[in-house]
């Protein structure tokens, strides 16, 4: 799993206490790592830190102070973080949309958690989320294979799809059990068992180019574990060298089609961005950049460089002389 954001720590860390402060009697761990969606290890660490929080002075009786009993943990010393953080109505107002959409979803994982969190939030908002309703999400392409996703999901039918694989630049034909629908960033996947690699894959709706539910019951292998989306929806195959680009601006669509582990702004060239990404098929990337049409450049590895400078060499001697070279390399 990877490290939470210093943001996203820090958020956690100023709720806790008031969180544990509003049940004196004490909350199992489990329960508090549940309502705040972090495995109980982190929790732990968040609470260790705590510790070392508090007042000026910093000695004893200026810091948080902890009381561990059994499985439950109460806060004795709040050094004055009492107050909870309130929501602003138009914020209540869209976390209950977003919840009852998620509410939605079929074989949504920890559906208990959501609704317990819905009734809080909805009773925060108060009238204003009583006329909220759950929300049509416009996914445009991607509709049509959505609603047919679900129903393999509510019917526990195996599906299968034509599928475009970007990193290979291919389609291929999959037969899958269906786990759960994701929806992360605004985008619907699919995290499928595919019977032809023997593992679970995950499956962007938009790059299904169709989608059909077979008249067989899906059947993953049993306990078969989930995708910790915590470590990122993308984990590429351990040693996939990484590619570095830098784009033009036309080309700043690269970083939202194709998954990237790095993204920044840089000055060279104007509005561009450099990009990394992790594949096994340096040839893929080789007709990436090609197909760009000098809107890429290759920083990483060496040998894409060489190999996009020798195709856009071959490429010039078609040309009349006065050709110029596109760049392909950083030096």
């Amino acid at each position: 799993m990877s490290a939470p954001t210093t943001t996203e720590r820090m958020t956690r860390l100023l709720s806790l206490v008031p969180y544990l402060t509003a049940r004196p009697e004490g909350v199992p761990l489990a329960e508090v790592a549940r309502d705040f969606g972090v495995p109980e290890r982190q929790l732990r660490r968040d609470m260790e830190l705590l510790w070392m929080c508090g007042l000026p002075g910093y000695g004893p009786g200026d810091l948080i102070d902890l009381a561990f009993e059994g499985d439950r943990v109460r806060v004795t010393f709040t050094a004055g973080m009492v107050r909870p953080l309130r929501l602003t109505t138009d914020e209540a107002v869209a976390l209950v949309v977003a919840l009852r959409t998620l509410l939605e979803l079929p074989g949504l994982a920890e559906r208990e958690a959501v609704s317990r969190a819905l009734a809080k939030v909805s009773a925060a908002a108060g009238h204003a989320g009583e006329r909220v309703t759950p929300v049509a999400l416009s996914v445009d392409a991607q509709e049509q294979a959505l609603a047919v996703v679900r129903e393999g999901l509510e019917r526990k039918r195996a599906l299968h799809l034509h599928y475009y694989v970007p990193t290979r630049d291919e389609r291929t034909d999959r037969t899958v059990d269906p786990l759960r629908l994701l929806l992360v960033d605004g985008r619907w996947y699919l995290e499928a068992w595919s019977r032809e690699v023997g593992g679970v894959r995950l499956f962007r709706l938009d790059r299904i180019d169709d989608v059909e539910v077979l008249d067989e019951p899906s059947a993953p292998p049993p306990g078969v574990p989930l995708r910790d989306v915590d470590a990122g929806l993308y984990q590429p195959e351990p040693g996939s060298p990484v590619v570095r680009l830098r784009l033009a601006r036309t080309a700043r669509w690269v970083a939202e089609y194709y998954p990237v582990e790095d993204v920044r702004e840089v000055d060279d060239p104007p509005g561009g961005l450099a990009v990394a990404l992790r594949t096994a098929d340096l040839a893929w990337a080789r007709r990436l950049v090609a197909s760009l049409g000098g809107a890429a450049t290759v920083d990483e590895p060496a040998e894409l460089a060489a190999a996009v400078a020798a195709d856009a060499r071959a490429t010039l001697t078609r040309y009349p002389a006065g050709g110029q070279l596109p760049s392909t390399s950083g030096d």
